[in-house]
């Protein structure tokens, strides 16, 4: 799996601090404050996608997404107010393309997230919405509390 490879270049590179007591790879990763590679490969993809939505990149050179406006009474019991509408894919290759992976995570922050008005100020809520996340400092989770979606 090319996560597991990834990973492993990151694990090599802990090693070698050599005043780390011999521990897990989590351990080495929580000592260092240093997230895995897996989860700054989601928080890249949601910042990326807070820009095209934003309209900070030019329309013309990203992809489109389709999105609903919900109301203040769903917004309470369905997220945020800005929801991407998720399409059916048939092919794997499509499956995990940037624009069909990002969208169950995206539908899955909060509405005081994907509200903010600056790259900075979503970031910085998107870490604290994030904070207890186990995929932070264990590359073998994935991200929970995102409904019924599988991400790998």
């Amino acid at each position: 799996m090319d996560v597991d490879k990834l990973e492993r270049v990151q694990k090599k590179a802990t090693k070698l601090i050599t005043e780390l007591p011999k521990k897990s790879y989590s351990d080495w990763l929580k000592a260092l404050k240093l997230p895995t590679l897996k989860y700054r490969r989601y928080r890249g993809d949601m910042i990326e996608l807070f820009k095209i939505i934003k309209g900070i990149y030019n329309p013309a050179c990203v992809p489109h997404f389709e999105y609903t406006e919900l109301t203040d009474n769903l917004i309470r019991t369905r997220g945020n107010k800005f929801k991407l509408v998720q399409h059916h894919c048939h092919y794997d290759l499509r499956k995990y393309n940037f624009t069909s992976r990002v969208i169950p995570i995206w539908n899955s922050l909060s509405n005081h997230v994907v509200s903010a008005e600056t790259v900075n100020t979503f970031k910085n809520r998107l870490d604290k919405f994030w904070l207890d996340q186990e995929v932070l400092y264990e590359y073998k989770t994935d991200l929970h509390g995102i409904g019924n979606c599988s991400i790998v």
